[in-house]
């Protein structure tokens, strides 16, 4: 029960963050991104306001020793950058850089029902599902070493 009220807490504190900066508002997104025409500088401060918050956080919760909610803390262990998190990277810049939203504001925005935003969560929804369906049928590096390990090739 705490993790789901923590979750809720964290939740509603990033949605509120995302409304009271105009983050939900696609114009403000594709403002930003327009460098050429009329630029609008403000999302840039809203990133250096976040990465100053999550610098201040993630220093904090590295020095304890274990999560408030949970047994241990699950720090990430990959560090390369490979394909799939370019190819990731570009296929998000895209869809934000064409529509000015991405997936938290895009769910925010939900509760306006425009055409527009319904299209773009559905469209969002069913990419997940793809990449869910294509790494599937990919095999794992434990699949590839065992059955290089059975054909004694290598």
């Amino acid at each position: 029960m705490r993790m789901t009220l923590a979750s809720l807490f964290c939740g509603l504190t990033f949605g509120f963050g995302l409304m009271i900066s105009g983050m939900t508002q696609p114009t403000k997104i594709l403002g930003f991104l327009d460098i050429f025409g009329a630029w609008d500088l403000s999302l840039a401060v809203v990133m250096a306001a976040a990465l100053v918050v999550t610098g201040l956080g993630f220093t904090l919760v590295r020095r304890r020793p274990a999560p408030v909610f949970a047994p241990r803390s699950l720090w990430p262990t990959k560090t390369a950058i490979d394909r799939p998190l370019v190819i990731g990277a570009a296929l998000f810049g895209l869809g934000w850089g064409l529509v000015g939203l991405c997936p938290g504001p895009a769910l925010e925005n939900l509760a306006i029902f425009t055409p527009r935003v319904i299209v773009f969560v559905v469209a969002m929804g069913l990419g997940m599902v793809l990449q869910d369906l294509w790494r599937k049928r990919l095999p794992s590096p434990e699949k590839i070493e065992n059955a290089t390990l059975a054909t004694g090739s290598q």
